[in-house]
């Protein structure tokens, strides 16, 4: 009886050691290694790099403070766009910091005569990381930049305007612009003082 239970289990300690060494170890070092040769930007956390020194990613949101500089969305991940911390604020509509808080980015994003303040101004998404916005909320911003800039309104529309990017396909997704894109394409326009 011993050795039957042998027999019969010898194969499912086989299949079962085959099977954590093909899918545990074999294939995330197959795709790793695809990823690496084929898509290494992406695969290596698509970073931004400026005089060999990293600057932020693509994919992850940033503060921006100055007005001379487009704000991305707030972030509820941590202490702002912390990626270890990713995730929504859970504040129920009814909570009131959240009141407080969209209250503070709304002063912050004072609503002109006849607009109000774009929704992704001044809500965070659900990671808390997004690195885009509507091209709504970047239109809105453009007077303050541009005073702060001492540019005209028109040339830093037209520098959002180049910065939109347009659904896949022409229908996948929504537009958007990247808040670090759009950034560095003001500096390249107008260097700091």
């Amino acid at each position: 009886m011993l050795t039957d239970l042998k027999t019969a289990l010898r194969p499912a300690f086989a299949l079962t050691i085959a099977f954590a060494l093909l899918l545990g170890v074999a294939y995330p070092l197959a795709l790793t290694g695809i990823g690496q040769v084929a898509f290494a930007a992406q695969a290596n956390g698509s970073l931004i790099t400026e005089n060999g020194k990293v600057i932020g990613s693509e994919l992850i949101g940033q503060s921006f403070a100055s007005d001379r500089y487009f704000h991305g969305r707030p972030s509820a991940a941590g202490k702002g766009y912390d990626a270890s911390a990713s995730s929504g604020s859970n504040l129920a509509p009814t909570s009131q910091a959240l009141a407080d808080r969209v209250k503070a980015d709304v002063a912050a994003n004072p609503p002109s005569p006849g607009k109000s303040v774009p929704a992704d101004l001044v809500t965070s998404s659900a990671s808390g990381l997004d690195p885009d916005l509507s091209p709504e909320a970047a239109f809105y911003q453009v007077d303050r930049v541009a005073k702060a800039r001492g540019l005209t309104s028109d040339a830093v529309r037209t520098l959002v305007t180049a910065q939109i990017d347009h659904p896949l396909l022409g229908f996948l997704g929504e537009p958007r612009v990247n808040v670090l894109a759009l950034n560095r394409a003001l500096d390249r326009a107008s260097p700091r003082h």
